[in-house]
């Protein structure tokens, strides 16, 4: 990685960098790189016994059914008009929309 690689980075971002934070970011650039390389090295052998082993996890099916609980909410007129930001005569104010 090099500071044009750095520049075309900020140039996708559309941030502008000074020639000072593109050196800056250069070696944590190439520090992140370094790792994804190093991730890009481990084993899958490592993952079995895993329920996801082998597979894409488009395929992973886990169970995200509960069961319904009611909780109890105090909800009130007076409640939300006092946590509003403004309000007149029982009335919410809100910005006027064309």
């Amino acid at each position: 990685m090099n500071i044009k690689d750095v520049e075309r980075l900020a140039e996708l971002a559309r941030i502008e960098l000074s020639n000072g934070e593109k050196k800056e970011l250069l070696p944590n650039m190439e520090s992140i790189l370094g790792y994804v390389k190093q991730i890009e090295k481990v084993k899958e052998d490592s993952d079995v016994g895993r329920p996801n082993f082998g597979r894409p996890t488009s395929e992973i099916q886990i169970n995200i059914w509960r069961e319904d609980e009611i909780t109890p909410r105090e909800f009130s007129r007076e409640l939300i008009i006092n946590q509003f930001p403004d309000s007149k005569d029982g009335f919410l104010k809100v910005k006027k929309i064309l």
